[in-house]
C-alpha cells in the first residue's frame, strides 16, 4: 500500500500525468521496482484528490502497482489460500476457547486462553481488510509474506483500491487494527467462566494495552491508521474539490 502520497510541481499538473506515468512503467520495464523513488506516490496523492482523475488513471496505475509488487515479492499465495490459512487459524482460537471452558486445570485453561488472545490478535487480522474491502468494492490479488507482523500480508489490487471511496478505503485499512484489538477482548470475556488463574487475565490485559500502545506510536506513522488517516484527508479533499 502506499505511503509519502506528497505531490511536487513536477507531479501536479494534469498535463503532467501521461508522461509521468509513462516514464513510471517504462522504468519499471526496464527494472527499476522504487516506486517512491520514481515518485510515483507523490503522483497518485495528486490524482487520488481528485475522484474523476482517480478513475481515469486507476488501470495504468493499478497495473504500475502489481508489476513493482511482483518484482519485489517472490512468496505470493492466491487469495482464497490465504483466507483459509486464517480462517483455520482462527478457529484454532475457538477450539483453545472450548478447551479451557472445559479443562478442570487451571494452568491448562489459562495458557489455553492465553493462546486463543495471541490468535485472534494476529489470525483475523488481514481477513477483516479483505471482507471490508470487498465489501467496500476492494480486490485483492494475493496473500504475501513480509518482514513484519502481522503476518501475513493481504495484496490489494489497486485498480479497484482507486475506484473505491476514499472512505470505503479508511474503512479497508481501519478493519485489520480494530479486529486485533477485539480479538484479546473477547477472548478475556471467556476468563470468569473458566478455571483460569488471575495471571491469565492480566496477561490478556497486559497485551491488549501493549498492542493499543503500538498503534498509537507506530501504526499512526507507519501503517494502518496512518493510512486510516491519509484516505480521510483524501475524503476531504474531494469533497471541497465538488
Amino acid at each position: 500500500m502506499s505511503t509519502g502520497e506528497r505531490p511536487d510541481r513536477a507531479t501536479a499538473e494534469p498535463e503532467a500525468f501521461p508522461a509521468a506515468f509513462d516514464r513510471i512503467e517504462a522504468a519499471l520495464d526496464a527494472g527499476e521496482t522504487d516506486l517512491g523513488r520514481l515518485g510515483f506516490w507523490r503522483l497518485l496523492a495528486t490524482v487520488k484528490a481528485d475522484r474523476a482523475l482517480s478513475a481515469h488513471w486507476a488501470e495504468q496505475a493499478g497495473r504500475i502497482d502489481r508489476k513493482a509488487f511482483e518484482a519485489s515479492v517472490r512468496i505470493r499465495v492466491p487469495v482464497w489460500f490465504g483466507n483459509a490459512v486464517l480462517l483455520g487459524a482462527t478457529l484454532l482460537g475457538v477450539v483453545a476457547i472450548v478447551f479451557a471452558l472445559r479443562t478442570q486445570d487451571e494452568t491448562v485453561a489459562g495458557l489455553a486462553l492465553v493462546f486463543a488472545a495471541l490468535d485472534w490478535s494476529a489470525a483475523p487480522h488481514s481477513l477483516a481488510h479483505w471482507l471490508v474491502g470487498r465489501m467496500t468494492g476492494i480486490g485483492f490479488t494475493c496473500y504475501f509474506l513480509r518482514p513484519m507482523p502481522p503476518f501475513p500480508g493481504v495484496k490489494i489490487d489497486y485498480r479497484s483500491y482507486l475506484l473505491a471511496s476514499p472512505e470505503g478505503r479508511a474503512w479497508m485499512h481501519a478493519s485489520g487494527a480494530i479486529a486485533s484489538k477485539l480479538g484479546p477482548l473477547v477472548a478475556l470475556a471467556f476468563w470468569p467462566a473458566s478455571v483460569a488463574p488471575a495471571w491469565a487475565a492480566w496477561f490478556i490485559v497486559g497485551y491488549e494495552l501493549f498492542i493499543i500502545g503500538t498503534d498509537v506510536f507506530i501504526s499512526t506513522r507507519r501503517s494502518d491508521w496512518k493510512r486510516v488517516r491519509r484516505e480521510l484527508r483524501v475524503a476531504r479533499q474531494q469533497a471541497s474539490a465538488r
